[in-house]
């Protein structure tokens, strides 16, 4: 590991992991963004974050807050969002991150919940919106703005450029202790209330130098693109206090939709993103062979077998064959141009948050991207697991990293025990003794299986099972992620509690819904087209297809299409794009009596 790595004993807080990397970096770059009114990229040095974390420092001193009292971030990714943090973290304050796409009413609901006195967030937009609940955040005691925006006669309500001073000096940090409360990160809780997760300032710290033990490569050198909010703890722990500790430089996305632009501008060496992102790029490169002629799709596909045989002789796992003397020319015809499109630097690209479908996965580490998989939750800090590049094992999690203990429970459950494990549930007693035994395991609610060699495979998820009226039991995930092995499916839920037989909703994909239309011979532009007999049954097939290898019993009867996206906006997606089930099933709840009744 390279000496210049910040240890969890030098740092202790993480304010003290920031006061580290300045003094031993200050001239290095930390951050790269997009100035949306220059229209230009642009940087900033440790020794200039240090400068620019003095100024909020000084203005939340003003706001005369007690250690331990909660202020509240509101940001997309920007190094506005960390000078912030780093402010208040080195006053002794608690900061709660909130989603910049979450709805009003959530907003209010955590603020109140955590006690809020600061919030920041970023545009007029988003007052717009927040102004709809200001009555509700009487805790409130300051309401501060990136952007100029109209005040609505809120008094609370600031510009932080007319609230923070023009200079100032960095005081010392208050107090420096390891246990003490660092953040509290609401878990988007796909049913019920969000809960407080209580994490410490060893839990991060931990966490994230374990996560360097397991990529001893990653240094000064090291450039990543951070896109995944801040507000969820896999970005925050992996792209930002683990950048931190390595000295790393992080640049920070425009936008997802201009994710693809940003990877050739910035051309990162390293990647941290949930399954959606590699979905969307494998969706993207499989539209284009289609639309090309057959030879390039033999050639690509000849590429991936090759590529794979490739990757599991290199990892001992498979026979060296005489066609993996293609690979240089294959190399250079397909794998080089796919590499390119993503920047053509990158050396690690990470995936966690949910399960990465073993095809996606196989066609990037084929190409030759050094694609792992981890597994981990808000309540571990977030990281519990994950592949080790020379020991990639694409179907499992991974092994534990450094200190963290794993064991199989009552029902398969995965155990968790170790400095990971967060201090509980804020106001919430309850639920922490529900998911923390005195032993002090923690129950993830996932069922897994350990091998020999410690490699972790999430099974299943405990609670979200189907029990149908027969006594039947099915995993929904697992056959929604069966289902959306075919490209015509962009969301699938699977229904069928208390019922006799299962049902799918699903949204389609708009361009392979033309397509698969045309097929059938119906219009693609008429909504009833969408309920049409002949639709569902050839969909029915299709669904049938995918999901062969589940039991008999666990067969789809009916199914629901449409062409609307389940978002975060209508209320059937959580801020990190988790299905709401319940909401789903209430939205539309007529619809699916009229299947089960027509059955």
């Amino acid at each position: 590991m390279p000496d210049d790595i910040i240890k969890p004993e030098t740092a202790v807080t993480l304010h003290g992991l920031f006061l580290e990397r300045v003094q031993r970096t200050p001239d290095s770059i930390a951050y790269r963004y997009f100035d949306t009114h220059k229209e230009v990229w642009l940087e900033l040095t440790w020794a200039q974050m240090r400068d620019q974390v003095a100024r909020w420092q000084a203005a939340l001193l003003r706001e005369n807050l007690a250690a331990g009292e909660r202020v509240a971030v509101m940001l997309r990714n920007c190094p506005q969002w960390v000078m912030f943090e780093q402010a208040a973290l080195s006053l002794g304050l608690v900061v709660v991150p909130l989603y910049v796409v979450d709805r009003p009413e959530s907003v209010a609901y955590i603020v109140n919940d955590a006690q809020v006195k600061v919030l920041l967030f970023e545009t007029d937009e988003q007052w717009q919106a927040l102004h709809t609940v200001t009555e509700q955040l009487g805790c409130l005691q300051r309401l501060l703005s990136l952007e100029k925006v109209a005040q609505g006669g809120d008094k609370r309500l600031l510009c932080a450029d007319d609230w923070l001073p023009a200079q100032a000096a960095l005081q010392p940090e208050r107090e420096r202790k390891r246990d003490e409360l660092a953040t509290i990160m609401y878990t988007s809780g796909t049913t019920g209330k969000p809960k407080g997760v209580m994490l410490s300032h060893h839990n991060i710290v931990h966490n994230a130098y374990g996560g360097l033990l397991t990529f001893p490569s990653v240094g000064k050198h090291d450039c990543m693109l951070s896109f995944l909010p801040l507000s969820h703890a896999f970005e925050r722990t992996a792209g930002y206090y683990m950048s931190m500790m390595a000295g790393a430089t992080v640049a920070y996305a425009r936008s997802i939709p201009l994710l693809a632009d940003d990877l050739k501008i910035i051309r990162p060496t390293i990647l941290v993103a949930v399954p959606r992102i590699y979905e969307r790029i494998y969706n993207a490169i499989h539209a284009k062979l289609e639309e090309g002629p057959p030879l390039r799709h033999k050639l690509f596909t000849l590429t991936v077998d090759v590529g794979w045989d490739r990757f599991e002789y290199e990892q001992g796992r498979g026979a060296w064959t005489p066609k993996l003397l293609l690979w240089p020319l294959l190399k250079h015809l397909v794998a080089a141009k796919v590499m390119d499109r993503l920047g053509g630097r990158l050396r690690l690209s990470i995936s966690g948050g949910a399960a990465l479908p073993p095809k996606v996965s196989r066609l990037f580490i084929a190409l030759g991207l050094p694609l792992v998989q981890g597994y981990g939750m808000t309540e571990t800090s977030p990281v519990v697991s994950v592949n080790h590049v020379e020991s990639n094992r694409p179907s499992t999690v991974g092994l534990p990293l450094q200190d963290i203990q794993v064991r199989i429970g009552e029902q398969n459950a995965l155990l968790v025990k170790g400095p990971c494990n967060m201090l509980g549930y804020w106001n919430n007693p309850e639920a922490t003794a529900a998911m923390i035994g005195r032993d002090g395991w923690l129950n993830t609610g996932d069922t897994a299986s350990i091998s020999e060699s410690g490699h972790i495979t999430i099974t299943g998820r405990l609670k979200e099972i189907i029990v149908m009226s027969n006594g039947e039991k099915v995993p929904p995930a697992d056959m929604e992620a069966a289902i959306m092995r075919d490209p015509l499916f962009d969301q699938v839920m699977v229904f069928g509690e208390g019922h006799p037989a299962l049902l799918v909703l699903a949204v389609v994909n708009p361009e392979q819904w033309k397509i698969f239309a045309q097929q059938v011979g119906v219009r693609s532009d008429m909504p009833e087209s969408l309920h049409d007999t002949r639709i569902e049954q050839q969909v029915l097939q299709r669904i049938a297809g995918q999901i062969r290898e589940f039991p008999g019993y666990a067969k789809v009867r009916r199914v629901l299409l449409s062409l609307e996206p389940w978002s975060i906006e209508n209320g059937m997606l959580t801020p990190t794009l988790k299905l709401k089930r319940a909401q789903v099933t209430v939205r539309f709840g007529k619809e699916i009596e009229q299947l089960y009744q027509g059955r």
